[in-house]
Formats: C-alpha cells, sequence, structure tokens
C-alpha cells in the first residue's frame, strides 16, 4: 500500500500542472508505478517506472513505496461497492484510486496527482473491469493537493479532486475530526483497488477488496521508524503479511465502520511480514474534505 509522495502546490486548477515530485527517501518504495508508491502508470511510462521501482525494491535497505493492487484479497464489483472510483489518463488507463464522496468529488492521495492536470485525468465509475468500456467517464475540472504535500513519507498525502459532470452512483461519507476511537489496533478495514496481486506483479483486471486490521502506532513506528507520521497516518494489515494492498491500489479507500477512513498511500514492498500497508489518516484531514466540497 504504498504511495509516493510528490511535492505539489495548493488548489491547483485548470490546466494548471503540479509541481514534480522531491526526491524520495532513499529505500521507500510506494505503492504506485511512480517510484515509492501505490500508483500505476501504463505503456511507456508504465515500463519505464516499473524499470524504476523494481531497480528501488532490489536495492533498498529501508522501507519502500512501490505501485501494487490487492495482493490476498477476492474479486468483487462497483455494484457492492459503487462509490470506487478508477482514476486514469487521458485514455482512460487506470494509475490510481479514488473515492466518491459527493457526486462531484472524489478523494484521492496528492502523489497520485502530482504533475497531472485537469486534461490529463480522467476518473471512471461503475466500471468493474479495468478493460470494460461501460460504466460513466468524467472530467477534471479542478484538482487540489494538500498544499503542505512533499512526499507520501512525510503526510499529508490527500488530493480532492472536483468532476465537471456528477457521477450517478451511491457516495460513501467519510469520517469527522472526533471519530479517531475506529482507529484502534485491531480494528476490521476493508480495502479494495485494482493493484497488482503480487509484488511486482500483474494487475487485476477486476476490482479486488480485501478486509485487514489496523496497527497500533507504537507496532508500525516499529516497522517504518521516522517515516510513521502517525498524526497522518495509520497502518492496517496483519503482522505475518499475506494480505495488503499494492501497486496500482494508491488513493484507494480504507473503509472502517462503513465509513471512508483512510487512503492508500504506501508501505515497504506488498504483502510482507513486519510491513503493514501506510494509509492517510482522514480524521487529520476531514475538515479541509468538508472545505473542498463546498468549494
Amino acid at each position: 500500500m504504498g504511495g509516493v509522495r510528490r511535492a505539489s502546490s495548493v488548489n491547483t486548477h485548470p490546466q494548471a500542472v503540479a509541481p514534480p515530485p522531491t526526491a524520495p527517501p532513499t529505500g521507500i518504495l510506494r505503492r504506485s508505478m511512480f517510484g515509492l508508491t501505490r500508483v500505476r502508470k501504463t505503456a511507456a511510462a508504465t515500463l519505464a517506472v516499473a524499470a524504476a521501482a523494481t531497480t528501488a525494491l532490489l536495492g533498498a535497505g529501508t522501507a519502500s513505496a512501490a505501485p501494487q493492487p490487492i495482493v490476498g484479497g477476492t474479486t468483487t464489483t462497483t455494484s457492492a461497492y459503487p462509490y470506487v472510483m478508477q482514476i486514469t489518463d487521458a485514455s482512460q488507463n487506470q494509475f490510481c484510486g479514488g473515492t466518491l464522496v459527493s457526486p462531484t468529488k472524489v478523494v484521492t492521495a496528492a502523489h497520485c496527482m502530482v504533475g497531472e492536470t485537469t486534461s490529463s485525468v480522467r476518473v471512471v465509475g461503475g466500471r468493474t473491469y479495468l478493460n470494460g468500456t461501460n460504466g460513466t467517464v468524467a472530467r477534471v475540472s479542478r484538482i487540489w493537493i494538500h498544499p503542505s504535500y512533499t512526499d507520501a513519507t512525510n503526510g499529508d498525502d490527500i488530493a480532492v479532486l472536483t468532476l465537471s459532470t456528477s457521477m450517478p452512483y451511491s457516495t460513501i461519507g467519510y469520517v469527522s475530526s472526533s471519530d479517531t476511537g475506529l482507529y484502534a489496533a485491531g480494528t476490521t478495514a476493508r480495502v479494495l483497488g485494482w493493484g497488482t496481486t503480487r509484488e511486482n506483479g500483474s494487475s487485476s483486471n477486476q476490482l479486488r477488496t480485501a478486509t485487514v486490521p489496523t496497527v497500533s502506532d507504537a507496532s508500525c513506528t516499529s516497522s517504518y521508524g521516522s517515516s510513521y507520521v502517525k498524526s497522518d497516518m495509520i497502518c492496517a494489515g496483519y503482522t505475518s503479511g499475506g494480505t495488503d494492498t499494492c501497486q496500482g491500489d494508491s488513493g484507494g479507500p480504507l473503509i472502517i465502520a462503513g465509513k471512508l477512513a483512510g487512503i492508500t498511500s504506501w508501505g515497504d514492498g506488498c504483502a510482507r511480514a513486519g510491513y503493514p500497508g501506510v494509509y492517510t489518516r482522514l480524521t487529520s484531514f476531514s475538515s479541509l474534505v468538508t472545505t473542498q466540497l463546498s468549494s
């Protein structure tokens, strides 16, 4: 569940390009195909990024954030989870996930949006399969990236997309700042995405889901050291590994008690024992999401 945290500015606007990413911490592989997160790019860009991510994984001595899909999960459909969105390029090649929190607002990871413009991104809803042609494709009219975001391992890994047209699908509510109790260690959380089904493996054509337990801050700090920022992040996964988000899952939802509680961000590889997935702790940013919903 790793994600690349790219440097960005506040409230990007139509045609505005987010700044390029800052150099990631040595060894951190994000869960995306952009380097250290769980994002996935396609075609030539995907191959280049995947190669770089593989090199980072093999040579890393510390945690890495690289592109990855749900490992150890099961297939599902967008009918069961209508609020799960594909974030794609203009040719509808998926590279991240997102969550529909209002008909025109999608919450995703900041590292997914760095370097993107409103003309380069599409949001696809109601499409269970990556190679499908059904569902609704929406253009993006505005990209907001947390103003303090620099890299996934520094926190603030959140972005909100404003769609040009409304999505005809059910939305999901999100946590408030007072919902911190939902993150108690051992709480069951659900993750969803189209990422790879194993580290450095192939992506899943069909939407997948899995449940993972939340992990205590102390345990996550033991795994990731100073890269784990407990005010901004929450870990989820099994001590033995085996189930996790992976490349291509970045930006997708972590659901607890029927609410959006986290955003797939980064991790050390995928489903490795002792290295749970790291997610954006949404209670720390819920007021900002609410502000974006009214903007």
